[in-house]
């Protein structure tokens, strides 16, 4: 694999290393995790934020498309985002990517 392909890789890997690089993100991710899908207001009982902090850490994590967002009523739920394709794949397969581009590209170092 050359550079231009592992460029690309880190590129697509980007939002995510961003959106999970914080830690009050990476909590919402865990308690998206344990109760399936939450509002805002709920989060923000579960966390030391502030409504809108939790608002713009969401917002962050659903431009990274690990989390999604379903409009019930006037509450908007946000859940862990499961709806990936071809076009569209899973964070997770992001990173795979990468780590398989890594590895063409690094071979590993063998023992003399």
């Amino acid at each position: 694999m050359n550079t231009p392909s592992i460029q690309n890789e880190l590129a697509a890997c980007l939002p995510l290393f961003n959106a999970l690089g914080d830690p009050h993100r990476q909590t919402i991710l865990l308690l998206l995790a344990k109760h399936g899908q939450l509002n805002v207001n709920r989060i923000t009982e579960l966390m030391p934020l502030s409504r809108p902090a939790v608002s713009h850490h969401l917002k962050l994590m659903k431009q990274a498309d690990i989390v999604r967002v379903a409009q019930a009523g006037n509450e908007r739920f946000y859940a862990i985002n499961r709806d990936y394709n071809e076009q569209n794949p899973c964070p997770i397969q992001r990173l795979k990517a990468l780590t398989e581009a890594l590895e063409a590209y690094f071979p590993p170092l063998t023992k003399d």
